[in-house]
């Protein structure tokens, strides 16, 4: 299986929650996990699609990926900060 990281889809703005995997327009009740609010949780679901992602905590960071949409790595994300 290849994935690309030259987009990281999964943990973008899309239809579905990246900690719960409730779509965004049913999430209004959904409760995010305090966790994830403190930024110390890894997405766990794909935002493009929902689904379930693979993910990987490393010490420095973490890694994720959609069999579907690819892989991200926390690395990628800090340098848009």
């Amino acid at each position: 299986m290849v994935y690309s990281t030259a987009s990281p889809e999964p943990v973008a703005a899309g239809a579905y929650n990246v900690y719960t995997g409730v779509a965004t327009e049913d999430a209004a009740g959904a409760a995010v996990p305090t966790a994830a609010q403190l930024g110390l949780e890894p997405p766990r679901f794909c935002a493009a699609c929902g689904r379930r992602m693979i993910v990987q905590v490393r010490p420095d960071g973490w890694r994720a990926a959609c069999s579907r949409h690819g892989q991200v790595d926390s690395r990628d994300l800090d340098t848009r900060r």
